[in-house]
C-alpha cells in the first residue's frame, strides 16, 4: 500500500488517473490478485507498475531477474522493455500460488521469453554464473542484505537494481527498531548509500523504492 493510498486517497487517485494506463493483461491480472489472494496489497500497483516498464524501456535489458514472483504483476511490466532477444527470470517458492502467474504469463506476448523457477533466490545466485542488467527485488525483506552481497557480483556497469519496501510504512524512521525485518531494510540502505560501487535513490513511490545504478 502506499503512503497516499493510507494518508490521502484523493490524492493517489489523482497520481493514478493522470498516469499511462496499465495493459489490459495487468488490468485482469490485477483484479484476479485481489480477488484469490489473501495478501493482494503485495502486487506492485499500478503506480509502480508503470515505473517498472518505463525504467526497463530505458534499459532495454538482455538480462533481467526478478527475485519475489507474487502472482507476477511486476513481472510482466519488465517484460515490455526486455531486448528483442532478452529475457526475465523470475523467482519464487510459494507453490501454492505458481498457478496464477503461470496463467498469466502463458496468456502474455512474453511467454517465451519469461523464466519462471520456484527455487530459493540465495541458492539461485550462488549457483549462477549469469550477469544481469536489470534487477527487482520484492520479497523476503529479512533476507535483503544478504540478497544485496549476493546480487552485485552479478552486475556490471550499468547495471540497475531496485529494492521494493525500503521505507517500509515509516518504520525506518524508528531509533532502534524491535522487528528484525525493519532491523534489516535499514541496514540495507545503510549498505547502499556507503557503497561506493553504486549510485542510489530511494523514491518515496508506495512503500519506496531503493533505485541503485552500477558506476
Amino acid at each position: 500500500m502506499s503512503f497516499f493510498e493510507e494518508k490521502n486517497p484523493e490524492m493517489d487517485r489523482y497520481l493514478e488517473t493522470h498516469a499511462s494506463s496499465e495493459p489490459e493483461i495487468l488490468r485482469k491480472l490485477r483484479r484476479e490478485t485481489f480477488q484469490k489472494t489473501t495478501q493482494p496489497h503485495m502486487i506492485s500497483g499500478y503506480q509502480q507498475g508503470r515505473l517498472l516498464t518505463m525504467i526497463s524501456q530505458m534499459v532495454r535489458p538482455q538480462n533481467v531477474l526478478e527475485i519475489g514472483t507474487f502472482t507476477g504483476y511486476a513481472t510482466l511490466c519488465l517484460t515490455e522493455g526486455l531486448s528483442e532477444d532478452g529475457k526475465i527470470t523470475t523467482l519464487d517458492v510459494n507453490e501454492d500460488l505458481a498457478y496464477l502467474p503461470q496463467k498469466y504469463f502463458a496468456e502474455s506476448k512474453y511467454s517465451n521469453q519469461i523464466n519462471f523457477k520456484l527455487q530459493d533466490a540465495k541458492e539461485f545466485l550462488r549457483e549462477t554464473d549469469e550477469v544481469f542488467d536489470l534487477v527487482f527485488i520484492d520479497a523476503d525483506k529479512e533476507n535483503y542484505v544478504e540478497y544485496f552481497k549476493l546480487i552485485k557480483p552479478r552486475t556490471k556497469s550499468g547495471s540497475v537494481v531496485m529494492f521494493d519496501n525500503v521505507l517500509w510504512y515509516g518504520k525506518v524512521l524508528e531509533e532502534n527498531p524491535k522487528q528484525k525485518s525493519t532491523q534489516i531494510i535499514k541496514e540495507l540502505n545503510d549498505l547502499i548509500a556507503k557503497d561506493d560501487d553504486f549510485e542510489n535513490l530511494i523514491l518515496p513511490l508506495r512503500d519506496g523504492v531503493n533505485f541503485l545504478r552500477r558506476k
